[in-house]
């Protein structure tokens, strides 16, 4: 697991980058690598590092994140249409950076999650 975890800088502010959304429990903002028209990443304030960490305390944060996936997938006009939501957690699943967050895709027809050649 890698000690760095730029998400921290972005939720204290010590990172210049556009918030899409931020209260005391989770942070939103844009992914820097988009793979959609829209891709938002959602965080939880709090250092969760997989979903294999998770605890009971976690679960109004947690539920705080799909609440606000709702609000911002209504915000950017892409509620009715439909997005994606996505948690990655480990190596295999292509997490890259050990704080647990959500992407939020949307803004175009995205297709199958997999490949039929798995």
């Amino acid at each position: 697991m890698k000690k760095n975890n730029p998400f921290i800088d972005i939720i204290q502010k010590k990172v210049k980058i556009d918030l899409v959304y931020q209260d005391d429990l989770v942070t939103a903002f844009y992914d820097l690598y988009p793979k959609a028209p829209i891709h938002i990443l959602i965080v939880p304030n709090i250092l969760i590092p997989t979903v294999n960490d998770v605890k009971v305390e976690h679960e109004i944060t947690l539920g705080r994140l799909f609440l606000v996936a709702s609000k911002i997938a209504a915000k950017k006009n892409i509620n009715i249409s439909g997005y994606r939501l996505i948690v990655n957690c480990n190596k295999n699943s292509g997490q890259e950076i050990y704080h647990l967050h959500m992407h939020l895709l949307g803004g175009k027809l995205l297709g199958p999650l997999l490949h039929q050649d798995y």
